[in-house]
């Protein structure tokens, strides 16, 4: 009877090794946006050969980034207790842990993206999209968000404000904290009812 250790050790290493590569690309792309696949390699500590083993193409590597990116940011989310306390603070956390992922990878902030339709910034967000949509309409519901304006728009217009953020940041006009602030402020006003 033959032993599988050689075979998962095989698979742990390249779980070691996609993990590298990722980590570095997460850097090198932070500080050059247009960074080569051979400069990834480089600061892997690993050959441009096994990056393109893993990563056939540099939007591949890229995807992965982002695929890597949208998982923590959902874990933060899960732990953001989203279910209690006011609707419009939840939001906000909600938020928070999403700018998380800029600060665990920088390269978020700089990655070059094509422009996108408003379907598909919708679907690019769509991991998180359903966590709004519950929170926008318990706090309707709870009346702590305004009624009277679509859950749609209520949406749109909180993530236009992250992406606004998101631009501040990149230009340098803010800080990532400054960012985050000016959300906390931001969102209730943009959110909450009249008499509120």
């Amino acid at each position: 009877m033959k032993s599988d250790q050689p075979l998962r050790r095989r698979r742990a290493d390249a779980r070691r090794s996609i993990a590298a590569i990722l980590d570095a690309a997460s850097r090198v792309l932070a500080r050059r946006p247009d960074a080569s696949m051979e400069e990834i390699a480089k600061e892997a500590g690993t050959s441009r050969q096994t990056v393109y083993a893993h990563f056939p193409t540099r939007d591949a590597l890229i995807a992965a980034l982002v695929d890597r990116a949208t998982g923590r940011v959902l874990a933060a989310i899960d732990a953001a207790d989203l279910d209690n306390g006011a609707a419009d603070a939840a939001l906000v956390r909600l938020l928070e842990a999403g700018w998380q992922a800029f600060d665990t990878d920088p390269f978020l902030l700089h990655l070059a993206q094509p422009d996108v339709t408003a379907e598909q910034d919708r679907e690019r967000h769509q991991p998180i999209m359903s966590h709004l949509e519950l929170v926008v309409v318990r706090g309707q519901r709870d009346g702590e968000i305004a009624a009277d304006l679509p859950v749609s728009w209520i949406i749109a217009a909180v993530l236009g404000l992250a992406h606004a953020a998101g631009e501040e940041v990149r230009a340098n006009r803010m800080t990532s904290d400054q960012a985050v602030q000016a959300l906390r402020v931001s969102i209730p006003r943009l959110v909450r009812p009249e008499d509120a």
